[in-house]
């Protein structure tokens, strides 16, 4: 059997994982090469583990992630508002397979972003697609889409993402159009995907960011229900570092 042959042929077949074992196994000693069988074992394994990180990696990019967060970066203790018991069940992704909202509030530079962004990372490495858009990237997406044809698409594709980030909601009051098209999102999401939204505003106090009172109403109807709410507390940690 010609090795080098089978080395090209694993890589000409995009099989990264198995090709990169291959080569593992041939410059192995032949008294320490594992049986037939074993190999196939280990080579399907190390094809399966590379293509979840490649996954992992498409998801991290796409997602345009606000901060480079890992999950075991974020601060978890009662007096911040964040128990470890509660970060660490939504770290479990319950909350993805369930299609249930986080809503995180609290005083600005308290980690709320980087909690969001964690949370996203989290996903991605589980297999869920995720978007991030702070509000003024939203508004300007939003606006951009209208003028080039593709705002329908753009609705798609936030429909059929399982996680969508909203960052800083609440900053400026949303306009008619703003409103509709934030409506007509959480309607095609409702039941269907997760959304985190982030702001230094208590939830009690966007029904008027949103303005029209029967919008506000739909909207907060379909973000708050059946949604986890973390009311982060402490000093700003951006004046710690």
């Amino acid at each position: 059997m010609n090795t080098n042959s089978t080395l090209e042929q694993l890589q000409e077949l995009k099989l990264g994982g198995m090709a990169a074992m291959y080569q593992t196994y041939l410059e192995q000693p032949l008294e320490q090469r594992p049986e037939p069988h074993v190999l196939l074992g280990m080579l399907a394994e190390a094809e399966l583990g590379h293509r979840r990180n490649s996954r992992t990696e498409l998801y991290v990019k796409t997602a345009r992630l606000r901060y480079h967060a890992l999950p075991e970066q974020v601060i978890c203790n009662n007096e911040r508002g964040l128990p470890k018991e509660q970060f660490l069940e939504l770290c479990e992704g319950a909350y993805l397979r369930h299609s249930t909202n986080i809503l995180v509030t609290g005083a600005t530079g308290c980690g709320k972003s980087f909690l969001a962004c964690a949370l996203g990372r989290q996903a991605c490495i589980m297999g869920y697609r995720t978007l991030y858009y702070s509000m003024t990237r939203f508004i300007e997406v939003l606006a951009a889409s209208r003028l080039d044809g593709t705002y329908i698409k753009w609705l798609n594709q936030i429909a059929r993402t399982p996680l969508l980030i909203l960052d800083d909601f609440g900053l400026k009051q949303l306009d008619t159009d703003m409103r509709l098209t934030l409506l007509q999102i959480l309607e095609d999401r409702y039941r269907k995907g997760a959304t985190i939204v982030t702001s230094q505003l208590p939830v009690a106090k966007w029904h008027p960011v949103v303005g029209d009172p029967s919008i506000a109403d739909g909207i907060l109807d379909r973000l708050s229900a059946r949604a986890h709410r973390i009311d982060l507390k402490g000093a700003s940690l951006r004046k710690e570092k």
